[in-house]
């Protein structure tokens, strides 16, 4: 919905229109994704993790209208997430990435990072006991708890 309101949003004119996934299916799963270099407020000090994360969207591929529009997007590193494979190297191919983006792209933000959108659900795993596997020294928290922390920092 957000991607439909772009015209609203300042900075967010070169973002892409989402489709329906290239499975033709809704996706519910857990994906890994990768938090590249980002402006966005909400992956503060989260740059090179490699998350577990869930998915579940019927309309996630990220549909661009050339190349120049996703080329923008690289290199102005407005990328905020994009699906990986176990080797961590980002992927088209499902169904390490769900919904068939191009780039492995699934999160975007602004140049200012005060506005990001994506598609997985982070908010449906940011405590351990959601995760269906963690590593013991996770503790109580998962990792996506820290893009809540960084929101509340920033509202101050």
């Amino acid at each position: 919905m957000m991607a439909n309101l772009r015209e609203l949003i300042p900075g967010a004119e070169h973002w892409p229109h989402f489709v329906r996934n290239r499975s033709e299916q809704f996706e519910a799963r857990f994906s890994l994704v990768e938090i590249p270099d980002n402006p966005s407020l909400l992956f503060a000090g989260m740059t090179g993790s490699r998350l577990p994360v869930a998915v579940a969207h019927g309309e996630g591929r990220a549909e661009f209208s050339g190349v120049q529009q996703l080329d923008r997007l690289v290199v102005d590193q407005l990328v905020a997430l994009r699906y990986v494979d176990h080797h961590g190297d980002a992927t088209e191919r499902y169904p390490a990435n769900p919904n068939g983006s191009p780039g492995g792209i699934t999160g975007l933000t602004t140049a200012d990072g005060r506005f990001s959108i994506m598609m997985p659900h982070p908010e449906r795993v940011f405590r351990t006991v959601a995760n269906s596997w963690h590593p013991q020294d996770w503790g109580e928290d998962g990792p996506w708890l820290r893009m809540f922390r960084n929101a509340r920092v920033w509202v101050g």
